[in-house]
């Protein structure tokens, strides 16, 4: 598939109006088929034809393909919901309407997306009064956030993209062809005509597993240094390779994502944690020479355990994500206090192997909320072997109930230690010191508030049993709390990574 960055430089004076957005008139039907009525035949009439409508006089750009959304096994029901409703609340009114982007080639492939983008014929004052909750946000390119039943809807209005070239187009520098297609990928989606149109022939980079960039690979890089981190994320949680120009660029102009700013960091290496791809996530950052900068600490785990930049084997940071990944989808993401945890977790057993049974009793002292006696009684009673193959794992001890209770609390504040030092910019620097040829990084991504809400998941274990606290019961999680960083919630998923990683299911 193609990251972001289609090219076209406008001369001066280039009208980028008719016949490129002539097509965008508001259109009245009498009647419309709801996306649910999948037998309803599709509506005739006039409405935006991008097959016939992009391409210019004198154009040099590509000519879109139509495929039939059924042939490549796309069914409607896969669209969420509150999706459905925005879509069919705006095209009852006339409006055509688009899935774009990541969505589409998400249904292609027969995932679940991470989220619908839409974009519309309708004007977003338009699009404001067709729906009871919902507002403009944004200032240099503006959407609608559309509320519906407790999730919000992104839509984009082609007006707004015919306004924002018109006033670029005459920039030589400007290198955006039509910018929908820049922003939300170089696939749409009608869904009621069931058409996929395809610009940039997306759908044989599907075919072909592979990740590249639209322009060359330096340019979009250079341009957005967050597009290499965003390859990454694509190819990590589809598990495509890279074209051979865009993992040149990848790995040789990598240290542009250091001139990013911290809160986009941490926005985009969320995206490649908390979604379901945490570890071919890390695997390709370690591969292309992207986890020195962004994670030195891990990276200096990998290098001290011999962990080469194409490894296939495994080890226990990667189990843990591994773990995680399984409990976790793109529509049901972790808070990012989770996944911060966890590097902070195994870096504290790193610095110390501790006994499996010390690793287990602590995990469930942080599930109970600090209940250190109950939960070295249940860790006792586990009758499972644990992964040998770990070096951050001693060999078990009878260890007696006082001593147990004392490694756990060791453990603990050694986990609030390593909190401390990840997020000190000296200690992170001097991660990699060791091997002269790392490049130089003392990037610290994790704001203040993130770092006192991993402080939280664990202190209950070092300060006693929090008082009303009750501990999760079952299995089932509740994902909606999770993401917004619930602490039952983290605890409770905490504990059960950090257990099936130490006692595998497949052990007995």
């Amino acid at each position: 598939m193609a990251v972001s960055g289609l090219c076209f430089a406008c001369k001066p004076h280039f009208s980028l109006r008719p016949p490129l957005f002539h097509c965008f008139r508001k259109i009245r039907f009498s009647s419309v088929a709801a996306i649910e009525t999948l037998d309803e035949p599709v509506i005739q009439g006039a409405h935006f034809s991008p097959a016939k409508n992009v391409s210019g006089e004198g154009s040099k750009l590509s000519h879109w393909k139509k495929l039939n959304s059924q042939d490549l096994g796309i069914s409607t029901s896969n669209i969420s919901k509150p999706t459905r409703k925005v879509l069919n609340g705006l095209k009852t009114k006339g409006y055509e309407v688009y899935l774009v982007g990541g969505c589409v080639r998400d249904l292609i492939l027969k995932r679940t997306p991470k989220d619908f983008d839409i974009i519309t014929t309708a004007e977003l004052r338009e699009v404001v009064k067709a729906f009871s909750r919902c507002e403009i946000i944004g200032r240099r390119f503006p959407i609608c956030h559309v509320h519906m039943d407790d999730t919000v809807v992104e839509v984009c209005s082609f007006f707004l993209i015919f306004d924002f070239l018109n006033s670029v187009a005459c920039n030589p520098n400007f290198h955006f062809l039509v910018l929908c297609l820049l922003i939300f990928s170089w696939l749409m989606f009608d869904p009621f005509a069931r058409i996929i149109y395809d610009y940039m022939g997306g759908i044989e980079d599907i075919k072909k597993a592979k990740v590249r960039t639209v322009i060359p690979a330096s340019t979009s890089f250079q341009e957005d240094g967050a597009r290499i981190l965003r390859a990454i994320r694509i190819a990590a949680r589809l598990g495509f390779s890279f074209s051979r120009e865009t993992a040149h660029f990848v790995k040789n102009l990598s240290c542009l994502i250091l001139r990013l700013d911290k809160s986009r960091l941490l926005m985009e290496m969320n995206y490649m944690m908390a979604y379901g791809s945490a570890e071919a996530s890390l695997r390709l950052l370690w591969k292309f020479g992207l986890l020195e900068l962004l994670l030195p600490i891990q990276a200096a785990y990998f290098v001290r355990t011999g962990f080469r930049r194409r490894d296939k084997r495994s080890n226990m940071l990667l189990s843990l994500f591994s773990k995680l990944d399984r409990l976790l989808a793109p529509n049901r993401p972790c808070h990012s206090s989770l996944w911060v945890g966890i590097l902070a977790f195994h870096k504290a057993l790193s610095n110390k192997p501790r006994d499996p049974l010390v690793v287990a009793a602590f995990s469930l002292a942080v599930h109970n909320g600090g209940d250190i006696p109950e939960a070295i009684n249940i860790a006792k009673n586990i009758n499972k072997s644990h992964d040998s193959s770990f070096h951050e794992l001693s060999e078990p001890q009878n260890l007696e109930d006082l001593t147990l209770v004392n490694e756990v609390m060791d453990l603990a504040a050694s986990v609030k230690s390593t909190l401390s030092e990840m997020t000190d910019e000296h200690f992170v620097s001097q991660a990699m010191s060791a091997y002269p040829q790392a490049p130089f990084s003392d990037l610290v991504f994790i704001p203040l508030a993130l770092y006192l809400n991993v402080c939280k998941v664990f202190e209950c274990v070092t300060m006693g049993a929090e008082k009303g606290f009750v501990a999760k019961q079952g299995s089932r999680i509740d994902y909606e709390l999770l993401a917004l960083g619930s602490l039952r919630e983290t605890r409770h998923t905490f504990a059960r990574v950090v257990f099936d990683t130490v006692y595998p299911l497949d052990r007995t």
